[in-house]
């Protein structure tokens, strides 16, 4: 049985214990009135030459105590029967045992992720914050429900490159996404050149599933490396690919430097949905459309759904035996029960 923190492992000698207690305080209580109905009984007398003496000795503060004191049995008696009850502490020890999957965040940093149109809820366009800005804080998420997989950040633009490697240090990660920039690897959008680069990061991983989260507004227009072929090789290697199309659809504003100062202007959006539904499908992946940041918000949390391990929890505790801190402070108030009622607080005969 647990009470709290304390565990009591013979507590079932209670049904013993306590009416042989009940039995002796009962006891206690009826044998000084038994006592007393003999002495009225009993014609003796003892002869003490002041009256005054004995009424001083039967009251104030010094009979007080001595009841008091008397009164510590009852303590140390409940001390000793608790302690029979064998309380413990116990310390629960939880072991995790878990094969995690390895997510390489692949984040389009291209000229077009300026554009103003996942942030719907803000209505003044000029004040919304721009499609990367929005993908960032949704990755942010993402990355915190994941604490344990490594996760890895890839960033293209005209070009590719590893901004964060594989890492469990989630607070690095989210450290470069903060640090994420439109144009950082040019205007243009290699998507094939990116995922090829999260398949390297990911080939060599024992991880038992590996995933990358592609996040794009736009078509392929730079680089060597096809889509398809990349999603591929992905394929090859045993890589499920989710792809994100990031974007409304029709035009968008973007907010853009002029003579004038900053100016709000149309464009239309190009996303290449084909490719990207071709590219999750050669992997066994999926491919979303996501064209608000709600959107955007329920994709990722759709794939977080998508891609877990179960996590194994092994629980036991150690018990530790504690009637040493009842039986100590009972033997301390038993000795000082003794002592005073034998020195200072000795009763007249």
């Amino acid at each position: 049985m647990e009470l709290g923190r304390i565990f009591f492992a013979d507590l079932w000698l209670a049904w013993f214990l306590l009416p042989i207690f009940g039995l002796w305080v009962a006891a206690m209580l009826l044998l000084p009135r038994i006592r007393r109905a003999r002495n009225r009984r009993d014609r003796s007398a003892l002869r003490y030459s002041s009256v005054a003496l004995v009424a001083r000795a039967s009251g104030g503060p010094v009979a007080l105590l001595r009841r008091a004191t008397r009164g510590l049995r009852w303590l140390v008696v409940g001390l000793l029967l608790v302690a029979m009850f064998r309380p413990q502490t116990g310390r629960t020890l939880t072991e995790v045992n878990t094969e995690g999957i390895d997510v390489v965040l692949v984040m389009d940093t291209s000229g077009s992720m300026q554009a103003l149109d996942l942030d719907v809820d803000e209505r003044s366009i000029p004040r919304r914050r721009n499609r990367l800005q929005v993908a960032v804080d949704v990755v942010r998420k993402f990355v915190t429900a994941r604490p344990n997989d490594q996760l890895g950040l890839v960033v293209f633009g005209e070009h590719a490159f590893t901004q964060a490697p594989l890492t469990l240090d989630h607070r690095l990660l989210e450290t470069f996404l903060g640090r994420l920039e439109i144009g950082m690897a040019g205007d243009a959008t290699a998507i094939g050149e990116a995922v090829g680069i999260g398949v390297k990061r990911l080939q060599q991983s024992p991880a038992e599933s590996k995933v990358i989260v592609l996040l794009t507004d736009g078509r392929n227009n730079a680089g060597r490396l096809a889509p398809v072929t990349a999603a591929e090789a992905a394929a090859a290697f045993g890589i499920k690919l989710y792809a994100i199309g990031a974007g409304g659809k029709g035009q968008a504003p973007f907010l853009v430097d002029t003579g004038f100062g900053k100016r709000l202007i149309y464009e239309n959006v190009d996303i290449d949905d084909e490719t990207l539904q071709r590219m999750a499908e050669v992997t066994g992946g999926r491919y979303f459309r996501a064209e608000d940041e709600r959107g955007l918000a329920e994709t990722y949390a759709e794939i977080d759904r998508l891609e877990r391990t179960e996590i194994t929890m092994e629980s036991y505790t150690e018990y530790d035996d504690r009637y040493e801190w009842l039986v100590a402070p009972a033997l301390v108030l038993l000795l000082l029960e003794i002592g005073l009622l034998g020195t200072r607080l000795r009763a007249l005969p």
